[in-house]
């Protein structure tokens, strides 16, 4: 059955937030479409959405509810029938989506170490002891004490440009972006330094785009299909069921990263108490169809032994 393809007058319409990075992944998602099925440009709307998150910036976001924040009015409109698919950070994206949505289709994954910025320091070695470091990642910030507990962190939100500029103000001596973020805006010059995982496990799924669509919109299933990229999908599996299985959100410290070497996945997972004194973590292997049962298994065997106070606040 061939399918019925957007056109100008009866556009696909793509759901987004509307920061530049958001933009920039949109407009990712858009040119891989056009150029899978030979469209015009023209054949495409894209939709900008506010959502909470986006909002309320002067508040951490485990004040105004972790996850979700990013998605839940892109989700609504879609449910609506106010677009046809959303284009998302997986970084942002809850484990679970709303009932009659679906998320399977991810484009090629970027870089996914975090960036160190600064104007005056190269690297995290440099900073002396009592340095202002901005960050709004629980996880960040968790993993930064760990192992610089005589650095001073302070919340720091805001898009990639609004964070930069408060570099610029003097708010924070440096901050932390994502490396893949950077590159999609054509900025990576921005960063003094990409942190190894060894040092600085990512985020689970940082670096990935994920598009959403209604599950009985079959027209736009198949035409994602032509775009979607399967090993992505593969690493992202493991460590969304190793999040999902933690219970994970803006308010928890979780890192987690999955790479494959032919048939095997290979997976690292991290949590820590919210102040960085102490850390939890594993890595095990397995073939790449059972990584979402290994993400599930590594998650049960860190909570087992963080025990049930571990992610609270001393």
């Amino acid at each position: 059955m061939s399918i019925v393809l957007p056109t100008p007058s009866a556009p696909l319409r793509i759901g987004t937030r509307g920061s530049p990075l958001a933009l920039a992944q949109a407009y990712e998602t858009r040119q891989r479409l056009m150029t899978a099925f030979d469209l015009p440009e023209e054949a495409f709307e894209i939709i900008v959405i506010k959502t909470t998150g986006d909002r309320i910036i002067d508040r951490p976001l485990k004040e105004i509810g972790g996850k979700g924040l990013f998605t839940r009015e892109i989700e609504d409109d879609m449910l609506s029938g106010k677009i046809d698919i959303a284009v998302h950070s997986m970084k942002d994206m809850p484990t679970l989506q709303p009932d009659g949505l679906v998320l399977e289709t991810y484009l090629p994954r970027e870089d996914v170490r975090d960036a160190f910025v600064s104007p005056t320091f190269n690297s995290l070695a440099e900073l002396p002891a009592g340095t202002v470091v901005g960050t709004s990642s629980l996880r960040r910030k968790a993993q930064l004490m760990n192992k610089f507990p005589e650095l001073d962190v302070v919340e720091f939100r805001g898009n990639v440009q609004t964070r930069l500029k408060k570099l610029e103000d003097g708010v924070a001596a440096c901050t932390f972006l994502a490396q893949a973020g950077l590159n999609r805006l054509g900025m990576a010059h921005v960063a003094k330094s990409a942190i190894s995982v060894e040092d600085m496990l990512p985020a689970v799924a940082q670096g990935a785009i994920g598009i959403e669509r209604r599950m009985d919109d079959m027209r736009v299933a198949e035409m994602l299909s032509a775009i979607h990229h399967t090993e992505t999908g593969q690493r992202l599996a493991a460590e969304r069921a190793f999040l999902a299985a933690l219970d994970g959100s803006c308010e928890t410290p979780i890192a987690g990263l999955a790479e494959l070497d032919g048939n095997t996945l290979r997976l690292r997972g991290e949590v820590l108490r919210p102040d960085g004194s102490e850390t939890i973590g594993d890595a095990q292997s397995c073939t790449i169809d059972d990584g979402a049962e290994l993400g599930r298994d590594m998650a049960q065997s860190l909570l087992s032994q963080a025990g049930p106070d571990f992610f609270s606040w001393r």
